[in-house]
């Protein structure tokens, strides 16, 4: 194998940053690439860096780069999200609250940019090499285990995601066969997309950035393509769709 690389997307998040430090620790021969919107890289172990708008025409030249690198790719992490940060909004408690203009953002950010990296990057990771491709989930988007209500938009863009994502696996799993998606439902992570919302956590049930990066990292470490997608919270146990 020549080239091993890993893909981390949003790269600037927190957990984003804590999983390169765990990465770059655990794999210390493999070329990690980062992409965000910063021209910065998340982190100085990172190798190479892309800076990118996250517009469609960006990620398609962002994955033409990529794909010109020549490298064997082991893993793509996407971690780009939204929740309220670019909105003087939270999300919705009724019906009357539902936004158009705010619903649309976060189907853009949390379904469409990950199938969009998913389009843009199969060139570079199909093959041979077995590639695990993740994007953050929640488990607020399961529709079976929705027993509250409320939350429209982002339920409604994260279960969007993981039917694009059931539905990329059916067919990767005649095309790409060396490629294993995963959903991702990270738990409480102490980040700025949940701060509004911790009051009511237990401290037990808040997580650390370094912490949901191992776990995750395990979870890719241990996943091997087999034709479905795997929906799973931190701690490998699968969510209801």
């Amino acid at each position: 194998m020549t080239n091993p690389a890993i893909i981390v997307i949003g790269a600037s998040s927190a957990i984003a940053r804590a999983f390169v430090k765990t990465q770059v620790e655990q794999n210390p021969d493999v070329r990690v690439i980062t992409v965000s919107r910063q021209a910065k890289a998340a982190s100085k172990a990172s190798a190479l860096h892309f800076q990118c708008d996250y517009s469609e025409a960006q990620i398609q030249k962002v994955g033409r780069q990529i794909f010109e690198l020549d490298c064997t790719v082991k893993s793509v992490t996407i971690f780009n999200g939204l929740l309220h940060d670019e909105f003087d909004k939270i999300p919705e408690k009724k019906l009357e609250d539902v936004d158009l203009g705010y619903s649309m953002a976060l189907f853009n950010i949390n379904t469409m940019i990950p199938m969009l990296w998913l389009q843009a990057l199969l060139p570079t990771i199909k093959g041979k090499q077995s590639c695990v491709v993740t994007a953050l989930s929640a488990r607020v988007g399961s529709i079976s285990d929705n027993r509250m209500g409320g939350w429209y938009s982002y339920r409604s863009s994260k279960a969007a995601l993981n039917m694009m994502f059931k539905s990329a696996a059916v067919e990767l799993a005649r095309r790409a066969k060396n490629i294993k998606l995963i959903l991702f439902h990270p738990g409480t992570t102490d980040t700025p997309l949940s701060k509004p919302f911790q009051a009511n956590v237990p401290d037990e049930k808040l997580f650390t950035p370094e912490f949901v990066a191992d776990q995750l990292s395990g979870i890719i470490a241990n996943s091997h393509p087999d034709g479905t997608v795997g929906y799973v919270d931190w701690q490998n146990k699968s969510i209801e769709w």
